[in-house]
């Protein structure tokens, strides 16, 4: 998927997923998967990740604790991707709470990727210069 890559994937990450249930899109994750060549790492992971998978719904709490959490383990020079369902799914986030949620935590909006029917996909990085 070409579009995996735009987010910033690539052979060898270490990616550490965050959020994971039953209506994941596994498909999703496969690619994912292929394309690092790593198998992704749960939650419980403690070591450094070049990326965080974040899966979140609107039920699932707050979300600027979400992703204050998926910056613990994270690279200085790596990137979260936020997924949330899709508008017209069941916990949709609005775009309003994930924007704001985002500044919040420290992050912006780097792209977008259209790469699952049902989860909407946001690639969020640091603002160039700003150390955690």
């Amino acid at each position: 998927m070409t579009a995996l890559a735009k987010l910033g994937f690539v052979a060898r990450q270490v990616v550490q997923e965050i959020g994971y249930d039953s209506d994941v899109d596994d498909e999703l994750r496969f690619a994912i998967e292929d394309l690092t060549t790593t198998e992704l790492e749960d939650e419980d992971y403690a070591d450094v990740a070049d990326a965080v998978l974040v899966w979140f719904r609107h039920d699932d709490g707050d979300l600027v604790d979400t992703l204050v959490d998926a910056l613990t383990n994270l690279a200085d020079d790596g990137f979260v991707v936020l997924l949330t369902p899709r508008a017209g799914q069941r916990d949709h986030v609005d775009p309003s709470e994930i924007e704001e949620s985002a500044t919040t935590a420290g992050l912006h909006s780097a792209g977008v990727a259209n790469v699952s029917a049902d989860w909407g996909v946001q690639r969020l990085v640091s603002p160039r210069g700003q150390r955690r």
